[in-house]
């Protein structure tokens, strides 16, 4: 967990899944740290009269699920974002559980960037967000 890793150990094609449930505090904190007080996210009320009938978790906070386990679980602590774009396919409600598959799906050498996907299903199978970024990588160092 959270091991550094250099841009040579990588391959493509590698992968990791892990769930989580998302809590009421997740989004608690998430929303305390960030200010992100849409009513969506915090009016049960406001929640109840959209399309959705209930509050939402922050998109945000799930497409940074998806961050934290490519560098805590896949390529580790030394790259540097460059560009992420995140598509959210589905809602996300507060006690849902998510599957997030994260891959390395290209890798370039000449910059040293990796280009990442992701994807995160809640329990139904239902694709909830759809994620692809690119990390760069430091040069290596003159022996």
């Amino acid at each position: 967990m959270y091991e550094p890793k250099s841009f040579d150990d990588l391959k493509v094609n590698e992968r990791v899944s892990l769930s989580k449930t998302i809590t009421e505090a997740d989004g608690a904190l998430y929303i305390a740290a960030t200010g992100d007080f849409g009513p969506v996210h915090v009016d049960e009320v406001y929640a109840g009269a959209t399309r959705f009938g209930r509050r939402l978790a922050p998109g945000i906070m799930v497409a940074g699920l998806c961050t934290s386990i490519l560098t805590s679980e896949l390529v580790g602590t030394i790259g540097v974002s460059v560009e992420d774009r995140f598509w959210f396919t589905g809602p996300v409600f507060y006690g849902d559980t998510l599957t997030f598959d994260v891959w390395i799906a290209e890798q370039h050498d000449e910059t040293r960037t990796i280009i990442w996907e992701a994807s995160a299903r809640n329990e139904g199978g239902l694709e909830v967000l759809k994620a692809r970024a690119s990390l760069k990588f430091p040069r290596r160092k003159p022996s």
